[in-house]
């Protein structure tokens, strides 16, 4: 016979409340099977380009994708999945992408890691200006 007590209706009852719960946080830090977090498969038109200032940066969440612009001009991009668990960053504080998954920082226009658990930086993209429009793609 074994010394551990048997489970009471309460005990799994609430294990299986829980289970769904668990199963939210496991996805959330998994990445998900949606697209949410897929790379550029190619050029991607962003908006236009007078939405990123000077010294500025702007975050397009539909494509995974933040601009900034330097004080001369030069813009740059990077891919916006988060290189700790995959999670797509929806959070830009001014020059600074906070991942919501596990508090991973960015800087926007390096892509270096500001703050772990994150320690590979963003996958730069390449980005130019067509008719007024910020297009972002992968890198040759």
């Amino acid at each position: 016979m074994s010394a551990r007590p048997a489970a009471t209706r309460r005990t799994v009852l609430r294990g299986a409340a829980l289970t769904p719960v668990v199963g939210l946080g496991l996805t959330a830090c998994g990445g998900g099977g949606d697209d949410r977090s897929a790379p550029l498969a190619g050029p991607v038109e962003l908006g236009p380009e007078s939405e990123v200032a000077a010294g500025g940066a702007k975050l397009y969440r539909d494509h995974n994708v933040v601009v900034s612009r330097g004080e001369d001009g030069s813009l740059t991009a990077y891919n916006t999945v988060c290189t700790h668990a995959g999670c797509p960053i929806n959070k830009l504080d001014g020059t600074r992408l906070v991942c919501p998954c596990h508090g991973s920082e960015f800087d926007v226009t390096t892509g270096k890691v500001l703050r772990e658990p994150a320690v590979a930086p963003l996958k730069p993209l390449a980005v130019e200006v067509r008719n007024g429009t910020l297009v972002a793609r992968p890198r040759d």
